[in-house]
């Protein structure tokens, strides 16, 4: 991060959830934030509402699905507040699917577009001028349903799933640089996305605990954290399981709604 002062930490998905919750801990450790959000109006609202200074944080309107969006406001962000210190693709959508269903392929992509294109181009603004610059962090925000599949659940799944090699592939093309590339692995965080759910929600904490922890993983520059950490045990020995176990596990478990 800059010494040269506050350092900046640029968030996608910041109108809810882990976004915004990650974007008051920033605020409390005393950085500036370039804040993205479709619904650009709320997020300034928010951040108005908290008594944020107007000089402590600017707020872009973009859509991470749409590539171009996310790009304008990513260089939008360097014209006016400077190369961030610390980008967090955290923008992200959950669907239930059915395969079975002709429409459910097209919410499928949709979890795709935002979840893996949106988070690679949150990052590809950044890249060079960090390099160049031999220092930056970028965390992409992936989840522990991206180690075994949960049924219903399959685009969610494969989508984090592939925030988590992604990411691991960029952190070994960005080795030599300075630029450093994070995966926080959430378990079950209390968000309006999560309450949806119709199943048992384990080791489930509040957004404001999760911001905390990734804020220290991130600091840490952890390169690979699960949040919490009783979760993180968990996630060790979901690999192990053997499929036919796995499958009786989750046999009798709600699957996630379609289009939810």
């Amino acid at each position: 991060m800059s010494t040269s002062g506050p350092s900046l930490v640029f968030i996608t998905g910041a109108s809810s959830g882990i976004g915004q919750a990650l974007a008051l801990r920033y605020h409390q450790a005393g950085c500036r934030l370039a804040l993205v959000a479709r619904r650009s109006e709320l997020m300034q609202a928010w951040a108005q509402e908290m008594g944020f200074a107007p000089d402590s944080y600017a707020v872009y309107a973009a859509d991470v699905a749409d590539t171009d969006s996310i790009v304008a406001a990513a260089q939008a962000c360097i014209e006016r507040q400077g190369l961030p210190d610390v980008v967090i693709a955290n923008a992200g959508i959950s669907i239930g699917i059915d395969s079975a269903q002709r429409e459910d392929i097209d919410a499928m992509a949709r979890v795709f577009a935002t979840n893996n294109i949106g988070l690679a181009a949150s990052f590809h603004a950044f890249i060079e001028a960090m390099r160049v610059r031999g220092s930056g962090q970028l965390v992409g925000i992936a989840s522990v349903a991206g180690i075994r599949g949960l049924p219903g659940h399959g685009a969610y799944c494969a989508s984090k799933a592939a925030v988590i090699s992604y990411c691991e592939a960029l952190r070994g093309e960005l080795r030599s640089t300075g630029v450093q590339v994070i995966t926080i692995a959430p378990g079950y965080v209390d968000t309006p996305l999560t309450r949806k759910n119709r199943y048992p929600m384990p080791f489930l904490i509040s957004a404001g605990a999760f911001a905390d922890q990734a804020y220290k993983a991130i600091a840490a520059n952890d390169s690979y954290c699960v949040v919490p950490w009783q979760m993180g045990l968990v996630s060790k020995l979901m690999p192990l399981i053997p499929n036919a176990m796995w499958d009786r596990l989750l046999a009798r478990q709600p699957q996630k709604h379609r289009g939810v």
